[in-house]
């Protein structure tokens, strides 16, 4: 299955979307920078959004829909908000079509003109908080903890699957809330929920912290966020916390009567993590022989294949399986027994292999005899032969060894990247020729920020909460610096 198929070291970015397509996660489509996610991956997003949706609901947050549509002027009444997304908005003109005059094509209807054009829904703060002046009138309605599952569209020139796309899917929490205090503390609880969910499901560990104001979502008076580490020593932003402030109730006029009977604005926060989020399962876990994933997000925690000569002894093992395969299904495991006679037990290995599944399960007619079994686990490509004695409960172990090997190695191989430096060319040096996280000291300013990038294409990736003050001097300017940040390459 893996021919042609280059190593990370060849091709990184050809290695990473030969993943993609031949794992059949996903392919481009016949829309321009737009993928169609085929099965197999979005089996993997479904276990992305369930985990995530049942943790966000056991925090108070429900579910609820809005417009993909949002009028052209809403998006005027923020004006940094949108500047940030001007140039990536698809806009609706007209909303009919009509035949042409020879009848051989089609063409818009320019009597069909909208009387106000509709952005395509990049993100939703402004159609959403329109919504919630209507919905809030007094405390005893705060806070708002609403969150969406839907679609966005950002008009994308260089795409790549999972990545960057024009169109892709994602969660969006938006929140009200009475104080500023509250809606901080709403900010800091979903990003502690997205650095679990990475670190505890991915099997990705991240650094937590704050965006500078050059990285800062528009609109935003803070982005908190989670960076994670790639094989290629790029990161990845894996997701984001914004603390709006009050900036999108007062454009929107969203007020409450306080407890003081006194009219104020809203206090708010946004937040989200996309689909993306599948790009970090390949590129953090995922090696020369194909895709590797956590137990906790595989769609096929477990493969049995049977290896037979003979129909009569194939019969006898698919006794043996499925017996395993109820164990198994029993404790919460998700098997699928492959007895498909059109491929050969070679061509399934390697299949299941390259598609990443966690554990296979190898039975023949020797197994039968010894009342035992083959065992391959993905992450180490190890196999070792067990007696079928208690086997649900020895790959219900293995499947948490491999969960927890698969974050350790992770967060090893983000140790041995990353670097402190104190000077501009041991800084240069290491992104250029070694990559990884860079921590390094710097003056706070968006111009040396801004002149760090030009030259290196390195940006701050996060500024480290909790972090002990450090005094030093920034690698560029050399003027006073109270604390490190990260800096990296990114995707």
């Amino acid at each position: 299955m893996a021919k042609n198929f280059p190593s990370r070291e060849e091709n990184y970015a050809q290695w990473y979307n030969d993943i993609v397509i031949k794992a059949d996660l996903a392919e481009n489509s016949a829309v321009r920078g737009c993928m169609v996610i085929k099965p197999y991956g979005y089996a993997i997003w479904e276990k992305i959004q369930s985990t995530l949706d049942k943790m966000f609901k056991d925090t108070g947050h429900e579910n609820a829909y809005f417009p993909i549509f949002i009028p052209k002027s809403f998006f005027s009444k923020e004006a940094s908000h949108v500047e940030g997304f001007a140039k990536e908005c698809a806009v609706v003109t007209h909303y009919r079509l009509k035949t042409s005059a020879d009848g051989k094509s089609i063409e818009v209807d320019e009597d069909a003109k909208l009387e106000e054009e509709y952005i395509v829904r990049p993100t939703s703060e402004t159609i959403i908080w329109d919504t919630y002046r209507k919905w809030i009138q007094s405390y005893r309605d705060l806070p708002v903890l609403i969150n969406q599952w839907a679609n966005v569209v950002r008009w994308e020139m260089r795409t790549r699957l999972f990545l960057r796309t024009t169109e892709f899917l994602w969660q969006e929490g938006h929140t009200a809330h009475a104080t500023e205090e509250e809606a901080i503390e709403e900010t800091e609880k979903i990003l502690n929920i997205y650095a679990t969910f990475a670190e505890e499901w991915m099997g990705v560990p991240v650094l937590q912290g704050i965006k500078s104001p050059n990285e800062r979502f528009a609109g935003a008076v803070e982005t908190y966020c989670i960076e994670a580490l790639m094989q290629d020593g790029k990161a990845l932003q894996c997701g984001t916390s914004h603390f709006l402030g009050q900036n999108f109730a007062k454009a929107f006029d969203v007020k409450f009567l306080s407890k003081e009977n006194k009219l104020e604005h809203v206090w708010a926060t946004s937040w989200g993590v996309s689909t993306r989020l599948m790009g970090a399962l390949i590129m953090a876990h995922s090696d020369d022989h194909g895709l590797v994933l956590p137990p906790k997000l595989a769609p096929i925690q477990v493969v049995i294949v049977p290896i037979y000569r003979k129909i009569e002894q194939l019969e006898q093992i698919s006794e043996v399986a499925l017996n395993i395969k109820k164990a198994l299904e029993n404790k919460g495991i998700s098997v699928k027994y492959d007895d498909r006679d059109t491929f050969k037990p070679g061509w399934k290995f390697s299949e299941y292999e390259f598609k990443g599944v966690p554990v296979r399960l190898a039975i023949g007619p020797r197994d039968l005899e010894n009342k035992t079994v083959e065992v391959a686990r993905r992450d180490t490509l190890e196999k070792e032969i067990l007696q079928l004695a208690d086997i649900d409960s020895k790959v219900e172990h293995l499947l948490e060894q491999i969960q927890k090997k698969l974050y350790h190695r992770a967060l090893s191989f983000r140790e041995n990247n990353t670097h402190v430096v104190d000077t501009w060319d041991e800084f240069k040096d290491i992104i250029e020729n070694k990559g990884g996280f860079v921590l390094a000291h710097w003056d706070g300013s968006t111009e040396t920020e801004e002149k760090i990038k030009d030259e290196t294409k390195a940006t701050i990736r996060t500024i480290p909460l909790n972090e002990k003050e450090s005094e030093g001097k920034c690698i560029y300017t050399g003027k006073p610096s109270k604390q490190r940040v990260v800096f990296a390459k990114a995707y």
